[in-house]
């Protein structure tokens, strides 16, 4: 990022929202896509904006331990700790579960776009039987942007929080 860094100066906030499945990844090829590429950007625009808001998007089941079995959960709980140790003014981890896509959105992955297309029906049964589970879209990007303009009282953001902070 340091070739686009003259193009990254003057914001206030940044919503980070590169990632990949790390299905069929080894651990190395994994935490270079999520956890070098995402760093090298923030540490970028830590540098440019240290006063901005920075929003790492991550996922439900992230272990912030760093310790867990579950790779790609390590992987995620280091990128959001040492997001949140480079010293924004605010810096959040938003761990959405299911995410139900609007609005034309894609999912990027093959597995995902088709439970959504052949099992959207059973997504939308779990968000009726358990409402503060599953988001959408643009619950994720309401709650970002309140985020950014009002706080929030914690670093982590879960489906529940999303969900309050999109009104």
């Amino acid at each position: 990022f340091d070739s686009v860094a003259s193009q990254l100066e003057g914001y206030d906030a940044c919503y980070a929202c590169m990632g990949v499945s790390s299905a069929g990844m080894k651990e190395e090829q994994y935490k270079i896509k999520t956890y070098d590429y995402t760093l090298a950007l923030a540490k970028v625009l830590h540098g440019l904006n240290p006063i901005m808001t920075f929003i790492y998007v991550s996922g439900q089941g992230t272990d912030s331990s760093e310790e867990g079995n579950v790779m790609w959960a390590r992987v995620k709980g280091k990128t959001e700790n040492d997001i949140i140790k480079l010293g924004f003014n605010q810096a959040f981890a938003f761990r959405p579960g299911a995410i139900i896509p609007l609005r034309g959105i894609e999912p990027s992955s093959k597995l995902y776009k088709n439970l959504i297309k052949n099992l959207g029906w059973l997504i939308k049964l779990m968000k009726k039987l358990s409402p503060n589970s599953i988001v959408n879209t643009t619950q994720i990007g309401l709650a970002m942007i309140n985020a950014t303009r009002n706080g929030y009282g914690q670093n982590t953001i879960n489906p529940k929080d999303i969900l309050k902070l999109a009104v």
